[in-house]
């Protein structure tokens, strides 16, 4: 009898092993918004890349449009964890996150430490980046500076690394955004703040210990 209670401890544990997706499994981002949504846009984009007459867009920038989506269609179908966002800016990073297993949750403003990395078990959803910041991709030698706030999402699994140009003081991104709100734009709260307002936050992102 005690044997058989051995047995069938064991294969209640096999069969939750099996079936039951294990806490520490590694997140399918295939099923998330992020996906269907790029899946669509490249969609469309394919469509208006056949019918050029009909499209606002040149045959170059659709092209261009189309390698972005497919480098984020690519993040999602192999990343192995949430996305994390790494500052190595040399001064305090504001960025978007939220804890993936809390349903419907908004993506919240933190303050990200000089060198330091997100948790993994968070999603790191953007940054934000305030008015008077010079962003590689965004500011040019016309407009030097950003006049407004910005918010730069990325998609999930994505590991977005921030550093400075020490040639132009730019902040860039090892990787394009997929999209960038304007305040009033999106459901993400983009507030008035300067670098100097962020840099005497406490740091309080969760990070990678």
């Amino acid at each position: 009898m005690k044997l058989f209670k051995m047995a069938l401890v064991a294969l209640v544990l096999l069969v939750n092993l099996v079936i039951v997706q294990p806490s520490w499994a590694n997140p399918n981002l295939t099923k998330t918004p992020d996906y269907t949504e790029v899946n669509q846009t490249i969609d469309n984009l394919l469509q208006t890349k056949d019918n050029p007459n009909q499209s606002e867009y040149a045959p170059e920038e659709i092209e261009r449009q189309l390698g972005e989506l497919k480098l984020q269609k690519y993040i999602l179908e192999t990343a192995n964890d949430w996305a994390q966002c790494s500052n190595e800016t040399g001064k305090t990073l504001a960025v978007y996150a939220h804890k993936p297993k809390k349903a419907a949750q908004e993506s919240t403003l933190y303050f990200l430490g000089n060198g330091k990395t997100t948790d993994d078990d968070w999603n790191c959803d953007g940054v934000y980046v305030p008015s008077g910041a010079k962003v590689g991709g965004l500011t040019s030698v016309d407009a030097a500076e950003l006049s407004e706030p910005l918010a730069l999402k990325v998609v999930s699994g994505t590991q977005l690394v921030a550093k400075t140009n020490p040639n132009t003081g730019a902040v860039e991104f090892n990787i394009e955004p997929a999209k960038v709100f304007k305040a009033g734009e999106g459901t993400w709260s983009i507030p008035a703040l300067s670098q100097a307002d962020i840099d005497a936050k406490l740091p309080n992102a969760p990070i990678e210990d």
